[in-house]
């Protein structure tokens, strides 16, 4: 799907995590080789390309994300890009840590929400205007960036990591007129919808540090003006439908999967 018929297609990926001991090449170049066939117009990479923010593993992360064929490419840093002072590789590497994309069909706002060898995220008041003002305009469909998930995730353990100006936050995402949020974070993929806001989490693309039964996966984001379907694809494997929603009339389908699934926990012992 492209301009060419009246849609968009965009691809997420998150949490590469290069240098790690749990990191899975093969994953990585099967998501990439996949998402080329797909042809998105653009690939969203949201954090975490590195283990420990040194340099050579940013250089491995870029020698990957090289390979792929989108015609535009947005990149953030995560936590762990943050780690050792790693932000000053990743803006020699790929440069900002912020920006914006705008296409005939989307805009983009993609913002660095890491803090220096701090796992939790802020995204920060100085911030907000900017965000707004990015997001000026009607038409289109809006969709913000972060590393970190701005609602909690089920199924992904004692609550720790959430931007700590979540609230803030999401109050300027819906004055905004966002109509969709990405992050990646948690391993964990989900959605909520939070008034007019669909929150996306997606999973690792490229490790083996999942929680429970989670799989490796990453997302694709396809539609119009009146249709945005999101599908986890698990490389190499297949792909299932996360979220189905209507930008203007709020109407969705989320995925009976992950709502049955994060239902269930132990009996109390």
């Amino acid at each position: 799907m492209s301009s060419a018929d009246g849609g968009f297609r965009i691809a997420h990926i998150s949490d590469l995590h290069c240098g790690s001991v749990y990191f899975v090449p093969e994953l990585l170049q099967s998501a990439i080789e996949e998402i080329n066939e797909y042809e998105p117009e653009v690939t969203i990479v949201s954090g975490d390309l590195t283990n420990e923010g040194f340099l050579p593993e940013f250089e491995l992360a870029q020698e990957y994300l090289d390979r792929l064929k989108c015609e535009h490419l947005v990149v953030i840093p995560g936590n762990h890009d943050a780690r050792n002072v790693g932000y000053e590789h990743f803006e020699d590497v790929f440069g900002s840590r912020s920006s914006t994309l705008n296409t005939e069909h989307f805009t983009v706002v993609a913002v660095d929400s890491s803090e220096p060898d701090l796992d939790y995220g802020t995204v920060g008041i100085g911030r907000y205007q900017w965000i707004e003002e990015s997001f000026a305009g009607d038409g289109v469909l809006k969709i913000f960036v972060l590393h970190h998930h701005l609602l909690p995730v089920p199924g992904t353990g004692r609550e720790r990591n959430v931007v700590h100006d979540a609230g803030d936050t999401l109050e300027c995402l819906v004055r905004s007129g966002v109509n969709l949020v990405l992050s990646g974070h948690k391993h964990v993929p989900y959605a909520w919808r939070f008034e007019s806001l669909f929150v996306v989490n997606t999973g690792t693309v490229s490790t083996m540090r999942v929680r429970g039964r989670t799989r490796p996966c990453y997302l694709m984001i396809e539609g119009d003006a009146e249709r945005v379907v999101v599908t986890r694809h698990y490389p190499g494997v297949g792909s299932d439908m996360l979220l189905e929603f209507n930008p203007t009339t709020l109407d969705y389908t989320r995925s009976e999967e992950i709502i049955a699934g994060h239902r269930t926990r132990p009996e109390p012992r």
